[in-house]
């Protein structure tokens, strides 16, 4: 059973936050003062000085926002990757390939009634569960169900 880790906030978004809104309440003065000012001349001051720099730091934002998910979902797709290698047997040759024990062995075939494969009795799909019914020999022979690929269960063994 997996333990929950506790997900942390990568330092890329929090920069990416902090970015916009420094850039959003430097675009807020820069608005306010030129607002204020009847003449271009008195107004380039806070264009320079906030409005550019606040739209600038905005863009910066958005590419640090969309950096930090990116890297996010990395990391989430490296740890997935990382919990199906471990499902590998720890006592594997690294001579040979690896020969794992099958699922499930035994000889009688359930099924879910409504569902699309037959499997062995002790599948972990349908172990435990009370709606597993035994195959029907008229389902199995025309086709209509097929193998469970987690057990394999062969068809000789009706």
């Amino acid at each position: 059973m997996r333990t929950p880790r506790l997900r942390t906030v990568h330092p890329v978004l929090w920069a990416g936050w902090a970015a916009l809104a420094a850039g959003a309440v430097l675009c807020v003065i820069g608005w306010y003062g030129i607002s204020g000012e009847r003449y271009a001349e008195r107004q380039l001051p806070y264009l320079a000085s906030c409005t550019i720099p606040g739209a600038a730091l905005i863009i910066a934002a958005s590419v640090l926002l969309t950096h930090g998910r990116t890297t996010v979902a990395a990391a989430r797709v490296d740890e997935l990757y990382g919990l199906l290698v471990d499902a590998e047997p720890a006592d594997a040759d690294a001579s040979g390939p690896a020969v794992t024990a099958p699922l499930a062995v035994s000889g009688d075939l359930l099924m879910v009634p409504g569902g699309t494969l037959w499997h062995r009795a002790d599948c972990p799909l349908v172990a435990g569960k009370a709606e597993a019914v035994p195959v029907d020999a008229k389902l199995l022979a025309s086709g209509e169900l097929g193998p469970c690929p987690i057990c394999e269960p062969a068809e000789e063994t009706d």
